[in-house]
């Protein structure tokens, strides 16, 4: 049997936005910091992921955010950890750089380390999808504890799950 490189939990989310995406002939983009690049990774193993994704990056780095994500040193100088504020600028800056229209973006704890506020604990992750129709943003704690790799997961399954929602939810114009 041939190895799965995205699991099957997220491969099904992912599957779940790109049919809605196809066929509402609209198109995505991924800001994503602690996922690493699993929501990206998950989208482009869908069929047809050409028609949808318009790109995708890892923010990983506050400097990084500088570059490429419309952040400025304030931003930086006044940092204190990922809050669903901050995500839904990540994602309204990309989607409007990449001309996508949505953008879902995430940025969280994975551990196994953190901080002492609850926006620095492993497993807290804020979300945002943006659209022209405005910003959904949120933020969970997923139960995995300090376990990176699974709080990784977690995080991108659910930035998907609310992508869906999102694109579920929007009326055609």
């Amino acid at each position: 049997m041939a190895e799965q490189v995205i699991p099957p939990s997220l491969r099904a989310i992912a599957a779940d936005v790109a049919q809605l995406l196809k066929e509402r002939k609209e198109t995505i983009s991924v800001a994503e910091t602690a996922a690493g690049g699993l929501i990206s990774a998950a989208l482009l193993s869908t069929p047809g992921a050409s028609g949808i994704y318009k790109g995708g990056l890892t923010l990983y780095t506050l400097q990084s955010r500088i570059q490429f994500a419309g952040w400025t040193q304030a931003n930086i100088d006044g940092y204190k950890g990922p809050t669903p504020d901050i995500v839904a600028g990540l994602a309204e800056n990309v989607r409007a750089k990449l001309e996508s229209t949505y953008c879902v973006s995430e940025s969280g704890t994975a551990g196994p380390t953190g901080g002492s506020t609850p926006n620095r604990t492993p497993g807290y992750v804020a979300l945002a999808v943006a659209s022209e129709h405005g910003t959904k943003k949120t933020e969970l704690d997923t139960g995995k504890g300090t376990d990176r790799e699974q709080n990784m997961l977690a995080f991108a399954i659910h930035a998907l799950k609310l992508a869906k929602e999102v694109v579920a939810g929007q009326s055609k114009m």
